[in-house]
């Protein structure tokens, strides 16, 4: 199974630290937020990286190269202008193949053991198995439910309403036929999850964490703080 790191945002709430570095190069514990993730997917066996870019693309692209410094292939996916989360998956596609795909967002940091997917999911026949987290606090609504009990590692069918909603991780296992005759351009992921979730091709389960979305400097701080003092 290949991964996805989703790395081309415009970090625009993270200036003016992304005034001149990509987001994925920004530093928590003494290490690029985007370096946590390849180390953490090398380890599970994920070794077909693909990465899309856009802003500072180039910057991100060199300091990473082939990835053959951390045990990984990696491929780019340049977009020039960013083309949101469906967009640089479909012009990634042909990077990707014809099977399930790990994607994850490029600014997140958690802990998961992403192996857990690749063994569970490399063949589903389901459009998408999405990973669910408690509310932070900027996203007190959630995003989605999971229909019955709520147990880690046991799969449950997402669904938009009901229950008590969830936050999405940034961290999912999608099917190419997701994308099934969609044309390259800008498109957010959202609708298409929604649309899936209606005809019952999704799953989902629930990470209890540690899991952070780095959305602004402050949680930035924080975090690694966090990290540097054994907390997280």
């Amino acid at each position: 199974m290949k991964a996805m790191i989703l790395a081309a945002g415009l970090g625009t709430r993270m200036r003016p630290l992304t005034d001149h570095t990509p987001k994925p190069l920004l530093e928590v514990g003494g290490k690029p937020l985007i370096v946590w993730h390849i180390e953490n997917l090398v380890r599970a066996g994920f070794t077909e990286l693909v990465i899309n870019t856009a802003w500072l693309g180039e910057k991100l692209a060199k300091a990473l190269g082939d990835g053959a410094a951390f045990g990984a292939k990696i491929t780019w996916s340049h977009e020039g202008e960013p083309l949101e989360t469906a967009g640089g998956l479909v012009k990634a596609l042909p990077l990707l193949g014809n099977t399930p795909f790990l994607v994850v967002n490029g600014d997140i940091w958690l802990r998961y053991d992403f192996a857990h997917l690749r063994t569970s999911y490399a063949h589903m026949e389901r459009l998408a198995h999405l990973v669910l987290v408690s509310n932070p606090a900027h996203n007190g609504k959630g995003d989605f439910a999971l229909q019955g009990r709520i147990f880690a590692g046991v799969e449950c069918t997402v669904r938009n309403d009901g229950e008590p909603r969830l936050t999405f991780a940034g961290v999912s296992v999608l099917h190419p036929q997701l994308f099934a005759g969609l044309a390259e351009g800008k498109r957010p992921l959202a609708p298409l999850l929604r649309e899936a979730i209606t005809r019952e091709q999704v799953t989902g389960e629930y990470f209890a964490g540690p899991w952070v979305d780095v959305g602004t400097p402050e949680r930035l701080a924080e975090l690694d703080g966090q990290i540097r003092s054994g907390t997280l």
